[in-house]
């Protein structure tokens, strides 16, 4: 079968980084492609400049056997190629049917907007993903989650023949794993070619026909799935074997650090009550829309509760603002690193510090020096890809982003770790250097609550797990007693 589009040769520099060396990428019709590698491999600049968002610096564009050149997004989408991004391009106060025909909206023969339309085919794209949202509600009243499939149907909404589907499950539970599962097959027996991009190794095997290989900028490899194991796939992503993806060390679980009783909050949750303790790690499972991210906030003082109580230490404490948690020794990595975790037009250095700028203090002066070997101690465990900690943190790919959120987190020395998705978007080497670190905080005595949609993820890690349901507590399990089968079932209301 020949190629339905040939990108050649194609180099990008963004300043002093060479973000992409020669770089030759191909699809064919009705396939769907998985294009992988670690954070800061490329592989969104690449899909960046298929889409016209970037111009490459040398490479040629074949489409049908025709040379194209791809001014701005328009040009690709007015032949058929359309994008899925990592990070959302929702207008939060406009609607659910705005947001998807945004810029496009029916005309009536009057020439005023045809909204009854706009909404009937916004109901009819929704309904064919399966997702049940209403199109007439503002995008900042959803969740992350709602806010991915909204992308997709958006995505959808173009007829495109290619669909480029950056992370597309980065915030999605199961049940809408298999839904988008569902969506891309009848895509691809319609003749639409998917471009799949994921770190998220089991579902490249489920979803995907070929891999691409990306590491550092450079092409690696290109092979049909069934010609690439699993080991094979992950020595030519990072260049080394990942021999633990959950390295478990055994801490010394000690008193209770914090308590919630009763917790409630209106349309959230209601009722929920439990504890951690230090040197735990206390992992939140449970379906879209459970509740999980909600409760956290609240906890957190992002949120505000109905009633209930929380004790941190044994003390009861008021907690109305995130400053409180803060002074109480709690920290938080955000669901969405971009709406709540970062501030996008500050230097990498500057989110770091921005929480505790105290610890790089001596007298009344900010140190510099203090301020660089902090930067250059979490850059170095984490390994976060930059040009240099001046580097505006917008500049940086999905997943170093993710990366500097942690960084943050952890440069305050908290006592209590909530985390909401901390390996979201980010590749396999990172996520098992920080599910390590994980294990390393709770073995020097941290109590951590992780949330993760990432069943394995949740059971790996995990001392004890806590499960939501519509709202309320639904089960709870030691890591003894954890598998994927109980787990699902507590997720799914049924507590016998």
């Amino acid at each position: 079968m020949s190629d339905l589009l040939e990108m050649k040769d194609i180099s990008k520099r963004f300043g002093g980084v060479e973000a992409l060396k020669a770089v030759s990428f191909s699809l064919k019709k009705g396939e769907v492609h998985a294009l992988v590698g670690e954070n800061g491999a490329g592989k969104s600049t690449l899909m960046k400049i298929l889409i016209g968002m970037h111009r490459p610096d040398s490479g040629v564009i074949f489409l049908n056997g025709e040379k194209k050149v791809f001014n701005c997004m328009k040009d690709a989408l007015n032949y058929g190629i359309s994008m899925i991004f990592q990070e959302f391009n929702s207008v939060a106060h406009m609607t659910v049917a705005d947001n998807i025909f945004l810029g496009r909206e029916p005309y009536t023969k009057f020439h005023s907007v045809d909204y009854k339309k706009m909404h009937q085919d916004t109901k009819n794209i929704l309904k064919r993903i399966g997702v049940d949202i209403d199109s007439k509600v503002d995008v900042s009243t959803l969740t992350v989650a709602k806010i991915q499939l909204i992308e997709i149907a958006k995505a959808l909404s173009y007829d495109a023949d290619i669909i480029i589907m950056d992370e597309p499950t980065s915030a999605l539970s199961n049940n809408e794993i298999d839904n988008l599962y569902r969506i891309v097959k009848e895509l691809a027996a319609d003749g639409k070619t998917v471009v799949f991009i994921s770190h998220k190794i089991d579902e490249i095997y489920r979803f995907c026909d070929r891999i691409t290989v990306l590491r550092d900028g450079n092409l690696i490899g290109s092979d049909l799935v069934d010609n690439i194991d699993i080991d094979q796939l992950i020595m030519m992503m990072v260049n080394r074997q990942i021999t633990e993806m959950y390295p478990k060390e055994e801490a010394e679980i000690k008193e209770k650090v914090l308590e919630v009783k009763n917790l409630s909050r209106k349309g959230n949750f209601e009722d929920i009550s439990f504890y951690l303790r230090k040197g735990e790690i206390l992992g939140v499972a449970g379906l879209m829309g459970a509740g999980r991210t909600e409760l956290a906030e609240s906890i957190f003082g992002m949120r505000r509760i109905d009633r209930g109580e929380i004790f941190v230490k044994g003390k009861k404490v008021s907690i109305k603002h995130p400053k409180d948690a803060i002074r109480h020794g709690i920290m938080m990595v955000p669901e969405d690193r971009t709406k709540t975790g970062l501030i996008l037009k500050l230097s990498v250095k500057e989110n770091i510090l921005l929480t505790n700028l105290k610890k790089c203090m001596i007298a009344f002066y900010i140190s510099k020096k203090k301020e660089k070997k902090s930067v250059e101690t979490f850059s170095k465990i984490l390994e976060i890809k930059m040009k240099d900690e001046s580097q505006v943190v917008s500049a940086l790919s999905g997943g170093n982003q993710q990366k500097v959120v942690v960084s943050r987190t952890l440069f305050s020395d908290p006592d209590i770790i909530i985390m909401d998705e901390p390996t979201r978007g980010i590749d396999v080497k990172t996520k098992a250097d920080i599910h390590a670190l994980m294990s390393k905080l709770a073995n020097q005595g941290k109590a951590i609550i992780m949330i993760s949609s990432e069943m394995p993820e949740v059971i790996g890690i995990s001392d004890r797990i806590i499960v939501l349901h519509e709202g309320r507590l639904s089960g709870e399990l030691t890591r003894a007693e954890a598998d994927q089968q109980s787990v699902l079932r507590y997720a799914m209301g049924r507590n016998q």
